[in-house]
């Protein structure tokens, strides 16, 4: 069993998906988005969204390096993963504006002050200030901020987004076909709507990133920060402390709590152009969360192979979660996005100008993979550390 897995949670979600198997799957069930019809206005060309995400446990390090620093700045970054995990799965369907959030925060009160809670609320508010700079427009309508402290032991911020949409501006993936290529958009660097280096990392697979980076001295200090039944060989196994830092090519020092904490990047900006201007060029998008570089596979229209043997660089942060926690690629390359979180399916003469709005937003893109024909739907990850293979 794997370390993700002793930990209670579970990479492909194998579970929920089993549960929610029978539900209606919406207008286009291989979209990455569930879509309904427009009962908002009773347009038949238009669609209606409601999406719900969150900032998972990664609010638990923000937690932890607020108590060792007193840096209550942190919150902010929160903020933004709740944001940007929801936002970012509806750019996939091509929904990049004009978008309504609701945040949800639970709390422990006796461990979570005010100021935690002001620098969220303010964050949020800060965050969707820097995306209508670049055209993104969304609406904060408040939310619920409930002290529940018997139910979470720390903080949990959630959101969700609604929005309506025309139809003939979605991305349904249902054009996805054998002879596309895959551009991949890093997760990682500096994009030039960021205010500092990006690690690359996320919201996804904190829970693991955490217990594998950071020591043993934690699991005495804030027990509050972990499910008291796990074994104690899985518990903060790693050798660093938040404080501790490591050389970033190009960007100096930086300290690992603030790389494990790095804001989850949007592609708001990016998609929004590449849309305006490139749309018909984009057969499918898909974020590369929950699952990793496994995820696309959940949104292909039929049966074919998907073959990335091309990735970008991996940047330093996931070498150095798998140097604390000895995981193999294949954990790895299901649980993290291992350098780009964006994928977009197009074909392949159309891919260089994708890949030039990309560069003029800061951001790193290349082709990392194609689409093959086959029988069955196939998943082939080829790079330094050999060949994974996934069937489904």
């Amino acid at each position: 069993m794997s370390l993700y897995a002793q930990r209670g949670v579970s990479a492909q979600k194998e579970e929920v998906h089993a549960a929610i198997q029978h539900l209606d799957q919406g207008l286009y069930p291989n979209a990455f988005c569930k879509l309904y019809a427009d009962y908002l206005g009773g347009d038949n060309n238009y669609i209606n969204i409601m999406h719900a995400d969150g900032a998972g446990t990664k609010s638990i390090l923000a937690y932890i390096y607020w108590k060792e620093t007193g840096d209550a700045s942190v919150w902010k970054g929160i903020a933004q993963d709740a944001i940007a995990m929801n936002l970012d799965d509806l750019l996939c369907v091509g929904i990049y504006d004009q978008i309504l959030f609701s945040s949800t925060i639970d709390r422990n009160k006796l461990i979570i002050n005010g100021e935690v809670i002001s620098e969220v609320i303010n964050g949020t508010q800060s965050f969707f200030e820097t995306l209508k700079e670049f055209g993104v427009q969304i609406s904060f309508l408040g939310g619920e901020t409930a002290d529940v402290g018997d139910v979470v032991r720390t903080i949990a911020v959630n959101g969700t987004m609604t929005a309506r949409w025309p139809k003939s501006k979605l991305i349904t993936n249902n054009l996805i076909a054998p002879g596309q290529v895959i551009v991949g958009f890093s997760s990682y660097g500096q994009a030039k709507y960021e205010t500092a280096y990006n690690s690359g990392l996320g919201s996804n697979g904190l829970t693991s990133a955490r217990h594998d980076v950071l020591s043993k001295e934690y699991a005495t200090k804030y027990p509050e920060t972990f499910e008291p039944s796990l074994a104690n060989e899985v518990v903060y196994i790693g050798k660093n402390k938040v404080t501790d830092s490591i050389e970033i090519p190009g960007f100096g020092s930086i300290q690992v709590g603030k790389l494990l904490l790095s804001p989850t990047r949007t592609y708001a900006p990016l998609v929004k152009a590449i849309l305006s201007n490139h749309f018909d060029a984009v057969k499918g998008m898909i974020h590369c969360s929950g699952g990793g570089q496994t995820k696309c596979m959940k949104y292909l229209p039929g049966p074919m192979r998907i073959v990335k043997d091309n990735f970008l660089e991996v940047p330093p942060i996931f070498k150095l979660i798998q140097e604390n926690s000895g995981a193999n690629a294949r954990e790895m390359y299901q649980v993290f996005n291992m350098g780009h979180r964006l994928e977009i399916f197009t074909n392949e003469s159309d891919a260089a100008a994708l890949i030039d709005i990309a560069a003029s937003l800061g951001i790193e893109a290349q082709i990392i993979g194609r689409v093959e024909a086959a029988n069955t739907k196939e998943l082939v990850l080829k790079g330094s550390f050999g060949t994974e293979t996934f069937s489904y």
